[in-house]
């Protein structure tokens, strides 16, 4: 079971309540069942170079952590908190001057205190500008408790 329906409205607001996204001003897209559609408007504040107007690459690394947690509480059957555990990512091409960014991510495996998830930033689906795979811890300690099933 899967949190179907978690209200997009309820994500945005746990998102601004993250100094860091907020002044990235990244924003929830989409949500549905275990995936995750962020974007993250251009800013020239946020570019490595000046002379290129390319985004840094730790602007793409938080975009991507943000939208793989995000895919996390849509997988959970009740919203718990999680944190990043390991997130590898693989910068394909640097992201384009002047235009956002978006990120998609999926939950592609939840355990009873690991989410697996996976993401791709880019411009167009098309037009990837990175993949990622990253692993979530998730904190039952104050859910009811379940039967475990895996680790």
């Amino acid at each position: 079971m899967m949190m179907k329906d978690l209200p997009l409205e309820t994500v945005r607001k746990m998102m601004r309540m993250v100094p860091q996204l907020a002044a990235l001003g990244a924003e929830v897209v989409a949500l549905d069942e275990a995936r995750a559609t962020l974007r993250l408007p251009y800013n020239a504040r946020l570019v490595a170079y000046r002379e290129t107007g390319v985004m840094a690459g730790g602007a793409v690394f938080t975009l991507m952590d943000s939208a793989m947690g995000a895919a996390v509480f849509c997988a959970l059957e009740q919203l718990l908190p999680v944190a990043t555990l390991d997130l590898r990512i693989d910068y394909l091409k640097p992201a384009k001057r002047g235009v956002d960014l978006l990120a998609r991510a999926e939950c592609y495996r939840l355990t009873h205190h690991v989410a697996f998830v996976r993401g791709t930033a880019y411009h167009a689906p098309e037009d990837a500008v990175a993949q990622a795979v990253g692993t979530f811890i998730i904190d039952r300690s104050k859910s009811p408790r379940r039967a475990r099933n895996d680790a």
